[in-house]
């Protein structure tokens, strides 16, 4: 059943927004984030495509879908690349009190369904907002264990006194080494300031993150 005028309009303008979006990322060479925006703007111009009527209209739509579909397939061919020559290279700078560098902002581009494993190396896990004190800190992970063991994840623990690297590994090929380690976000002011359960909200301490993909991953 084709689409009414009004859902063909927001599906058009979502779309345009989003693709405008990914030639901005393409310009910067920033090119994991064009590729999603570029399939995501793909995928609602389809939709648009699908309740046009007018032959005319749906002649433009292909044509600029196939365009799109052209670069996004270049940007994934080159991407694969990089990936398989070791070369690729992602590098995110956080500002001094800068917001929206959650955990979640900065992994869940790297955790797809391909993931089974992740190791996690950091020397400073110690501060309020993340254990405090040595049993503290035993006891907090603990119970981290047990919950997510729960969910059927295992959390493997090991301590050590000499590491000094801070990286975090995918099995899918991705790591990502923090300058601050996992500890970049400032003390919140108070439990009920915003920022305390959203991280986004958090202001951070100045650090760099590098983001690099091997083709194979070496366990810890």
């Amino acid at each position: 059943m084709a689409k009414s005028g009004r859902g063909l309009d927001s599906e058009s303008v979502a779309a345009a927004t989003v693709l405008k979006r990914a030639v901005e990322l393409d310009s910067e060479s920033r090119y994991q984030q064009a590729l999603v925006c570029y399939q995501e703007g793909i995928d609602l111009l389809l939709q648009v495509l699908k309740g046009t009527q007018d032959d005319t209209k749906k002649c433009n739509l292909r044509k600029k879908i196939s365009g799109y579909m052209d670069r996004a397939e270049n940007i994934k061919k080159y991407l694969d690349q990089e990936k398989e020559d070791g070369k690729y290279h992602k590098q995110i700078k956080i500002e001094e009190n800068a917001t929206g560098f959650s955990y979640e902002s900065l992994f869940q581009e790297y955790l797809n369904e391909t993931v089974r494993e992740v190791w996690v190396e950091d020397p400073y896990i110690r501060h309020t907002h993340q254990g405090s004190g040595k049993q503290q800190q035993i006891c907090g992970l603990q119970e981290i264990k047990e919950s997510l063991r729960n969910h059927g994840v295992l959390l493997e623990l090991e301590y050590s006194s000499s590491i000094h690297d801070r990286e975090i590994r995918f099995d899918n090929g991705w790591m990502i080494k923090i300058g601050r380690g996992l500890d970049y976000f400032k003390k919140p002011q108070s439990r009920f300031s915003l920022g305390y359960c959203d991280f986004d909200l958090r202001p951070c301490h100045e650090t760099t993150v590098d983001i690099f993909h091997k083709k194979h991953t070496k366990k810890i």
